[in-house]
C-alpha cells in the first residue's frame, strides 16, 4: 500500500508551484494556439488576467514567508473568479483562452484546497515554523 504522507504537510515547493501558477496565469493572454491572432479589443480581459496572476503570485509569496489560512482561502476565491471570468467578462467564445483560464483557475483552486486542508489543524506556532 502506498503512503501519501507527503501530502499531509504544507511544504515550500507548493508555494513555489503557486508562484509559477501565478506567472502562468498572468502570461495566459499571450499563450500560443489562440483562435485569433492578437488580443486587441480585450483590454478588460488582459487587465483581469494579469491582476489575477499577480494576486496568485503574491499570495504564494506570502505563504512562503508567513503562512496564514486566509491566504489559502483567497487563492481559492481568486481561482474561482478566474474560472467564471470568461463568462462574466464576455470572452467565453474565445475557445482556447476559456480553456486556459478554466484549467489554470481549477489548478489554483486545487492548490488552495490542498494547502488549506494541510494547515487546518495546525496551531499558530506551527504555522509560524513553515519554511524553517
Amino acid at each position: 500500500m502506498s503512503d501519501f504522507g507527503f501530502l499531509n504537510t504544507h511544504r515550500t515547493w507548493e508555494d513555489w508551484c503557486g508562484m509559477l501558477l501565478g506567472a502562468l496565469i498572468a502570461a495566459s493572454p499571450w499563450f500560443p494556439i489562440q483562435d485569433r491572432p492578437g488580443i486587441g479589443g480585450h483590454e478588460t480581459m488582459v487587465l483581469n488576467t494579469v491582476a489575477i496572476g499577480l494576486v496568485v503570485f503574491g499570495l504564494s509569496q506570502l505563504e512562503y514567508v508567513a503562512l496564514q489560512r486566509w491566504q489559502e482561502v483567497a487563492t481559492i476565491l481568486v481561482g474561482l473568479w478566474l474560472i467564471v471570468s470568461p463568462y462574466v467578462l464576455g470572452y467565453s467564445g474565445e475557445g482556447f483562452l476559456r480553456v486556459y483560464h478554466t484549467g489554470l483557475g481549477a489548478a489554483a483552486v486545487l492548490l488552495g484546497v490542498l494547502q488549506l486542508w494541510q494547515d487546518w489543524g495546525l496551531s499558530d506556532q506551527d504555522m509560524l515554523k513553515h519554511g524553517q
